[in-house]
């Protein structure tokens, strides 16, 4: 394996120096466009930061916004991806975690930025993209980078109302990538079309599938998807031959009648995550699309992303229910028990993620790291660390993983991981709100609050939209007079699903 991602660029660069790497709506660039301006910024920010250093970015929805992570990584820096158009709350809580003394940013998020509460200095992408590349200074940053150092910090939803933020290094990511492009036959006459906001777990594949392959990415109108007919019509005037969606994603052209009107023409590939796939619409795709390779893909970001995958290959019907299949190269799956023996064959326990490709921790956060990340009770020989994702799974006799839901109280909701402790922190903060406990719907995708206090629906509503982002807003809230109880104090749940 290569020693850093960056070997990896320069391969592809010189190989397809001509050809369209990234593409939106308005613009493209080449692999050799791409390379020569990662160096550029590279460049620039080598003067900033020292190697082995975060660089918080934000940049929007465009073609250009990977060679800003790639830029810092040439700088011998890794990156912590932001949305701009989440609230100023969260973006502060996120600069609070990584402590960057640099932000980059794109000239239409600078103001943004400069609302949040960061006193490190703010570079503008567009300024030092002319920046003559230091080809020693880049070499020395890039003989600094290991195997294990890391690349980027991707942030999830934390309990205790701070996002966690998750280290992923180059190894973990390589071997993630060469592992799904292989299941997916990925090569260089492979164009991808985008869904996922570009600082999302997700948007990996989208961004260094192609750096390795070959391949090219079309990044898609975020509003596209609203609209079907729209979404089929770019995807065949681009000529998207693998789509790496959300679940999310791939149900709503489905769900709103889309394959009424035409059918993606190119498509050959395509794999989805982040929930459990609705079948009567995967069923629609099959219907209308028999050929294509359909792949359920089943992981956290502590594994970089997905840890096992599905080949979907028999006709499935509405009732049917997918299983998460087998692991990937490089990846090992054990399922524990409560006092973390083995589970036996067909029982039902946790699913514990261990290989090269566990993440390097929670940045800052060692206490959750060590929790999170365990010595493996099965191996007491040697250091070997597992995540236990908190999922439950079994085997059916095929040998296939089978998903069971959450152990605890951490949900998947719109294709995003959501703590619901942290929804009832936020709550806690609203005046007016007294007491509140959140709970998921699964069957409606329905997150709810109950609360008590003098707090109006509208009040705690407008507080989630003003500071947390709007996949975490309560779709219902249910005032109370009081929580229900059990005898030991704590809050009856159960009590409170009736309402449902």
């Amino acid at each position: 394996m290569e020693k850093s991602i960056l070997c990896r660029l320069d391969s592809s660069a010189q190989r397809y120096p001509e050809k369209v790497m990234f593409k939106d709506e308005s613009q493209s660039i080449t692999f050799g466009g791409f390379n020569s301006l990662t160096k550029a910024v590279g460049t620039f920010l080598a003067g900033k930061i020292a190697p082995g250093e975060p660089v918080a970015v934000m940049s929007g929805r465009h073609a250009l916004t990977p060679s800003c992570f790639l830029g810092v990584v040439r700088a011998g820096g890794f990156y912590a991806p932001m949305d701009g158009d989440m609230p100023k709350t969260r973006l502060n809580q996120i600069l609070g975690v990584i402590e960057a003394k640099t932000m980059l940013v794109d000239k239409a998020h600078l103001e943004t930025a400069q609302q949040l509460d960061f006193s490190g200095e703010i570079i503008v992408f567009e300024d030092i993209c002319d920046t003559p590349a230091d080809e020693s200074l880049l070499a020395e940053r890039a003989d600094s980078i290991t195997v294990t150092s890391p690349l980027y910090v991707i942030f999830t939803s934390g309990s205790t109302g701070v996002p966690k933020g998750v280290i992923t290094s180059h190894q973990s990511l390589m071997c993630y990538i060469d592992a799904v492009g292989k299941v997916l036959s990925i090569d260089d006459t492979d164009i991808f079309g985008n869904q996922s906001p570009l600082d999302y777990i997700a948007a990996i594949r989208d961004i260094y599938l192609p750096i390795t392959f070959g391949a090219s990415t079309f990044i898609i109108p975020k509003n596209e998807f609203a609209v079907p007919t729209a979404l089929f019509n770019t995807l065949n005037r681009e000529k998207i031959t693998a789509l790496c969606w959300s679940v999310a994603g791939v149900e709503l052209p489905a769900k709103l009648g889309a394959f009424d009107e035409g059918k993606p023409e190119y498509l050959k590939k395509l794999c989805f995550s982040g929930s459990v796939m609705p079948c009567r619409y995967l069923k629609i795709w099959q219907e209308n699309l028999p050929d294509v390779l359909y792949v359920n893909q089943y992981g956290p970001t502590e594994a970089t992303a997905s840890c096992t995958y599905y080949v979907v290959k028999e006709k499935v019907d509405d009732d049917t229910v997918l299983p998460i299949g087998k692991p990937y190269d490089n990846y090992r799956i054990a399922l524990l028990n409560e006092d973390n023996s083995p589970t036996p064959m067909g029982e039902t326990g946790e699913i514990c993620v261990s290989g090269p490709i566990l993440a390097l921790g929670y940045y800052g956060n060692s206490e959750q790291t060590e929790k999170s990340f365990m010595q493996n009770p099965l191996n007491d020989k040697y250091r070997e660390l597992i995540y236990k994702t908190g999922d439950l799974g079994s085997y059916d006799l095929d040998g296939n993983l089978l998903f069971h839901g959450r152990k605890d109280r951490q949900i998947k909701h719109l294709g995003h991981r959501i703590e619901l402790g942290e929804i009832e922190e936020t709550a806690k903060k609203i005046e007016g709100v007294t007491d509140c406990c959140a709970l998921y719907n699964k069957p409606k995708a329905t997150l709810t609050l109950f609360y008590t206090g003098q707090a109006t629906s509208k009040e705690i509503v407008l507080y989630f939209r003003q500071n947390m982002p709007a996949f975490m807003v309560p779709r219902k809230l249910i005032s109370l007079e009081k929580l229900p109880t059990l005898p030991n104090g704590k809050t009856d749940m159960q009590t409170l699903k009736s309402y449902f």
